[in-house]
């Protein structure tokens, strides 16, 4: 392995690394860069050891593409979200159950909405 094969913002390397279009990072929705920009502050504040985190993201990772058939996509944004919620809740940094209330309500709005609907400065189509 070379130095080149080595993501520059995470220090992660082959099939861990994030995935890049000439040399940016790729977020196909914001809820990703959002996810990343997290993980990273978590690790700059020292809140998330970098290590441990890349052995979850390594073993979400195998597993997912373990149970994968030709068919199926690579969810690489869902394993690194699996790897910090796994984190998070063994670290306590945030209780398991927060996490899942959480993201049960998340997945509740309409795509593109993770924000309230009413009073929120932008109009929406339903608003009345």
């Amino acid at each position: 392995m070379t130095e080149a094969d080595v993501d520059p913002d995470t220090g992660l390397s082959g099939g861990v690394a994030p995935p890049r279009d000439n040399g940016e990072l790729v977020f196909t929705a914001p809820w990703q860069s959002r996810l990343f920009a997290t993980t990273m502050a978590l690790r700059e504040r020292g809140l998330l050891a970098w290590e441990p985190f890349r052995q979850a993201l390594i073993a979400h990772i195998a597993d997912h593409t373990g149970s994968l058939t030709s068919a199926d996509a690579y969810d690489y944004w869902g394993c690194w979200q699996a790897a910090l919620e796994e984190r998070l809740a063994d670290t306590g940094l945030v209780a398991a159950a927060t996490l899942d209330g959480r993201s049960a309500e998340l997945a509740t709005r309409p795509g593109g909405h993770d924000h309230p609907h009413r009073g929120h400065g932008h109009p929406h189509l339903d608003d009345g």
